[in-house]
């Protein structure tokens, strides 16, 4: 789903560095600029991973629109859950292969909280995709690690670039898995839009 000029007076920004989402948020529109937030994730004990995902991604939006009032903004935040463990970005490279170890044979799920907001108007919503990975071997993970230095990634990894290595299965949005859901992200705009326009 595309969605081209949909508010021609209305500045739309994501506060967002990953170029993965950019990418993505691409595919939806034309017209956004990137303005990363300056907020620090939270892992706090006793949040749910999808109320940490959407706490955090509101976070993101409020404060980029704090400092550009007028603009609509959208946060994002992934989060990997395995069993009741979070798993966010990797401290170093021991630590990623350390992590993608402990996903092998296993599903884990990918959450990501979305995050839209526009004056005082807020839509927080949430994705949830299931990933199984195959019974890897060690030489492959700390390979892939080492080149692709993945710590940037909750998981420690990609799944654009492990999809057919290290998957064996997939359950929901694949771009959920990278880092934004254009599904669900294409519907909240279009929400949005509603709101403006009434």
């Amino acid at each position: 789903m595309r969605i081209l000029d949909i508010m021609v007076n209305v500045r739309f920004i994501l506060a967002s560095a990953s170029p993965r989402r950019r990418e993505l948020l691409s595919l939806l529109m034309d017209n956004f600029e990137v303005i990363p937030s300056n907020i620090k994730e939270i892992n706090l004990p006793g949040i749910s991973p999808e109320d940490m995902a959407l706490h955090n991604a509101l976070e993101k939006a409020l404060d980029v629109e704090s400092r550009h009032k007028g603009a609509m903004v959208l946060g994002a935040d992934t989060i990997v859950v395995l069993g009741d463990a979070m798993m966010g970005k990797p401290a170093d490279v021991g630590d990623a292969i350390h992590m993608l170890k402990s996903l092998y044979g296993r599903t884990h799920r990918v959450i990501t909280g979305v995050a839209l907001v526009y004056g005082e108007r807020q839509i927080v919503n949430s994705c949830v995709s299931y990933v199984t990975f195959k019974d890897l071997d060690s030489s492959m993970v700390e390979h892939y690690v080492k080149e692709k230095k993945p710590l940037d990634k909750a998981g420690a990894y990609g799944i654009q670039e492990v999809r057919d290595s290290f998957i064996s299965n997939l359950e929901g949005d694949f771009n959920n898995v990278v880092g934004l859901p254009t599904v669900l992200v294409a519907e909240m705009i279009q929400d949005m839009k509603m709101f403006i326009e009434d």
